[in-house]
């Protein structure tokens, strides 16, 4: 591994962990969503680093991918939330997440996610079968009694890339693959439900998957701005300074029928069921570095 190369995701991981720190403070009864998420966000400016995907807190049953939108009503009472905060420097990538219960009603769920992090780092290894790590994650969180979310993973990192191979499961999938040098997120979700999760609701996280040409120029000068974002996710607010509601909307539907454009929904939890989540960075070699630290 370059050593150089290493040097750029320690930093972005300390920053990352910095940030994520920060936030949780502020999630506090009374605080508003939206002044919280930009707060987040100009932390992570201060630093000297960029989001690398919009600052996430998805409450209760919604496990990821809520982001605060313009005028965002919500007002934190007595929710559990799972903060997800990522930051690059020049590409290079820490990825972190952590649960903050409002509610003083589920500590034991967010143990659950807590455990499953701690037991999955303790058996990261160059060379291991991935699901190994899965099974790890499982019975953490099996042990308190909840629920592993099993289609949301962990996931590989790269240079401006977010979520790349490998997948990092959060159960035993028995499969034989195995884990190789590279950076890679670890990211377990506890539920008191099924353990599943589908799409549900509007999006308000994008993501650029390809490039082709527009008509209208105030379409051309967003899909510009969009540029940007250097192919990792982005969401409306980003934008909204700039251009009118409606001209954002019409650019995103474009982008969406060209197939340019990913979208990601909410992802809440099939059966209801509240959710924790916690999340560390790594480097895999013939040394494990746990990145995401201060």
């Amino acid at each position: 591994m370059d050593e150089e190369v290493l040097q750029n995701y320690k930093h972005a991981g300390k920053i990352a962990k910095e940030v994520l720190l920060y936030g949780k403070d502020l999630i506090k009864k009374g605080a508003g969503m939206l002044d919280v998420t930009q707060k987040i966000e100009n932390k992570i400016e201060e630093l000297g680093a960029k989001p690398a995907f919009p600052p996430q807190i998805s409450c209760n049953e919604i496990a990821a991918h809520y982001c605060a939108i313009k005028d965002d009503p919500i007002i934190f009472e007595d929710q559990i939330c799972c903060l997800d905060v990522g930051v690059h420097v020049d590409g290079y990538i820490g990825d972190n997440a952590c649960s903050v219960d409002l509610s003083g009603n589920y500590s034991d769920l967010l143990k659950a996610s807590e455990e499953a992090l701690k037991a999955a780092t303790e058996v990261l290894e160059k060379g291991i079968k991935i699901s190994r790590i899965g099974k790890a994650i499982e019975d953490a969180t099996t042990n308190l009694g909840f629920q592993p979310v099993r289609n949301l993973s962990g996931h590989g990192l790269a240079h401006y890339g977010i979520h790349t191979a490998p997948t990092i499961p959060n159960y035993d999938t028995k499969g034989d693959d195995v884990l190789e040098e590279g950076f890679i997120a670890v990211e377990p979700f506890a539920s008191t439900g099924v353990g599943l999760i589908q799409e549900q609701g509007e999006p308000n996280v994008f993501e650029m998957v390809g490039k082709k040409s527009v008509r209208t120029g105030f379409v051309r000068d967003i899909q510009k701005e969009i540029d940007g974002f250097e192919n990792l996710p982005f969401t409306k607010r980003w934008l909204s300074d700039k251009r009118s509601e409606a001209q954002i909307n019409y650019a995103l539907k474009q982008f969406k029928q060209l197939n340019v454009l990913r979208e990601h929904p909410p992802l809440v939890e099939r059966s209801g069921g509240m959710v924790s989540q916690a999340e560390n960075s790594f480097y895999i070699g013939d040394e494990i570095i746990q990145l995401t630290k201060i």
